[in-house]
């Protein structure tokens, strides 16, 4: 079995290669690696200013639909355009900071290490890589380059009745960053997500890593059956609750992760939790026949 990651040539760990290793293929084309070789990449020149100055076939053939369908803007006007006018409001912070990193003083001569990030933009999910430009006179503009990676990490939606909002893809692999390569996680292997600030943390049973889309973003291409928002800063899958524990005034669950995490859950969304669990007749009364301590109950979500 070969190991799939981004091609940087740095080293890696055996927890990143257990990540975005998949099962064996007889053909190499099927590959991660091969597959990300075989990209074009989208590739936008920005002034200093943040405005457009040209761009690719492929930056075209991604951006002008996005830009026109979901924002409002003509095609035929991105050159010239700030770069924040054609990706969504929520994802605009994010790519503001991308675009201010490393832009700081220096020598005039050097231009600064590139940065990286995942851009969430209206039906689609983009690796960006920004490389600020340098001339005689400094920092004279940047360079974005971006993978579309939406084929191999989400599943469009189901025919849906005409005039009816198209809903996101849905996600069923989690490209994240680290140490410089791209790693795929999928989503069977995710106990739980965290929200931190604008981005999330993304738990599985023995790991953690630092996805830039919001908690906000997940939850819109998650399957809801399987994956459920307990509290406005978690997500948690069902399938890995191992407990739900009932206070007199709080209900939490269990994790399985490496540190059993205990997350909260929200007084609006208890009733729900305990239906998919199965325990929708169950009440802290009930449960507390089965009393582990003080105040507490106790109940196993298996």
């Amino acid at each position: 079995m070969t190991s799939q990651k981004w091609p940087t040539g740095d080293q890696h760990d055996q927890s990143e290669e257990r990540a975005v290793m998949a099962p064996a293929q007889p053909h190499r084309h099927e590959t991660f690696q091969h597959k990300l070789e075989q990209f074009d990449p989208g590739m936008v020149w920005l002034d200093a200013d943040n405005h457009v100055l040209a761009m690719n076939d492929t930056a075209l053939t991604i951006l002008g639909p996005a830009a026109e369908h979901s924002l409002g803007v003509d095609p035929d006007t991105l050159l010239g355009i700030d770069v924040l006018q054609m990706h969504p409001d929520k994802s605009r912070d994010k790519l503001r900071l991308l675009l201010q990193a490393g832009s700081a003083g220096g020598c005039p001569m050097k231009s600064p290490p590139p940065v990286a990030m995942m851009i969430n933009i209206p039906d689609r999910v983009l690796v960006v890589k920004v490389s600020k430009m340098t001339g005689a006179t400094g920092i004279c503009g940047t360079c974005m380059i971006f993978y579309d990676l939406t084929d191999i990490t989400t599943v469009a939606p189901g025919a849906l009745p005409a005039h009816t909002e198209v809903a996101p893809r849905r996600l069923f692999k989690i490209p994240v960053y680290r140490k410089n390569r791209v790693i795929l996680i999928d989503l069977k292997d995710i106990v739980r997500f965290q929200a931190d600030g604008h981005y999330t943390t993304i738990v599985t049973r023995d790991d953690q890593y630092l996805s830039n889309l919001s908690l906000a973003d997940l939850e819109a291409r998650l399957d809801g059956s399987t994956y459920f928002r307990t509290h406005r800063s978690h997500i948690v899958s069902l399938a890995n609750a191992v407990e739900l524990v009932l206070g007199d005034d709080t209900v939490s669950v269990v994790m399985a992760d490496r540190d059993n995490t205990v997350v909260p859950v929200s007084r609006p969304n208890t009733a729900q939790l305990k239906e998919l669990l199965g325990m929708a007749l169950l009440t802290p009364k009930t449960a507390a026949e089965k009393k582990t301590g003080p105040g507490l109950a106790s109940v196993a979500a298996g």
